[in-house]
């Protein structure tokens, strides 16, 4: 039996596990993060290794990877005097954990900045981003390939110009036909939501009348794509996401380029092209509310 700390994690879930019972089992096992599926509430949780960001739903521990563990899948977890069992392989102690709780930024009065520092985002996209999801890759053969990135890129287009437009019903059809869409654990199309979805929360954005969307996109998810992405997704809808992320937004619109390079570096680098993925739907979302300045209908999507 291995003993490990926990370094810090989700306020509400580390309150959770502090104060109440939980019960569950091992969802999943992956080299850095185990997810687990809590038998109360069927939500899924995360337990990542130290490098990782804070995120909904996370705790991080102190260890650099899960796969040196003979944990397995439907191993039993339980919580029980702030300490974590995960089957008969490893002990979280929570003495001396550290909470963390999503804040997104304000989104400035004065656009100028942001409509410059998108344009330098999608510089370093190009530059930077991972290809094979929303981002082409020009070099593959492969005409699946092909086809799946121009659908990402076609739907997602026109997913933009519905919300402008206010065709709620139209939007939700585009939406839905970018949800499991491409490759990943967590598909390129659940990825691109997520970052736009993130956007929508955000203090003093006109974006923020479409936050009854994001809930409509979460009841059409959940059979459309695997466990683990609809939760991203779930999150994303009520304005929780990684930590990264967070950070990202508030880079764009009232940081420093400086700040900005490194940000996007962080996001970028997250899973294979779920990351480029990711800053695409913020761009999308971001520009939404820019062009949307001044013709938005007062009632909520």
């Amino acid at each position: 039996m291995r003993i490990h700390h926990a370094r810090s994690g989700d306020l509400d879930w580390i309150n959770q596990l502090q104060h109440t019972t939980f019960h569950g089992y091992v969802h999943s096992v992956f080299d850095r993060t185990i997810n687990v599926e809590c038998s109360e509430n069927g939500e899924l949780y995360t337990l990542a290794c130290q490098h990782l960001d804070n995120a909904p739903n996370t705790m991080l521990i102190d260890m650099d990877r899960f796969s040196e563990l003979a944990i397995k899948v439907n191993d039993k977890v339980y919580a029980d005097q702030r300490i974590v069992h995960i089957g008969d392989q490893l002990l979280i102690v929570m003495d001396q954990v550290t909470t963390w709780e999503c804040q997104l930024p304000f989104f400035p009065n004065d656009i100028g900045s942001v409509i410059n520092h998108l344009a330098f985002t999608k510089k370093i996209i190009e530059q930077r981003g991972k290809c094979g999801g929303m981002k082409p890759d020009l070099t593959t053969s492969s005409i699946f390939e092909q086809e799946t990135s121009r659908l990402l890129s076609e739907r997602s287009l026109m997913l933009q110009e519905a919300l402008l437009q206010h065709r709620v019903s139209d939007a939700l059809r585009h939406a839905a036909g970018l949800i499991g869409l491409g490759p990943g654990l967590t598909p390129s199309g659940d990825d691109f939501l997520v970052g736009l979805l993130s956007t929508f929360h955000m203090e003093n954005s006109l974006g923020r009348i479409y936050l009854g969307f994001g809930e409509k996109i979460v009841d059409v998810a959940r059979t459309l794509t695997n466990e683990i992405s609809y939760t991203a997704l779930k999150q994303a809808s009520k304005g929780r996401v990684r930590e990264s992320i967070t950070r990202l937004l508030h880079s764009i619109t009232c940081g420093k380029q400086e700040e900005l390079i490194l940000s996007l570096d962080k996001v970028l680098n997250i899973g294979s092209s779920s990351g480029t993925d990711i800053v695409y739907g913020i761009v999308c979302g971001l520009e939404i509310n820019i062009k949307a300045g001044g013709t938005v209908c007062p009632q909520k999507l």
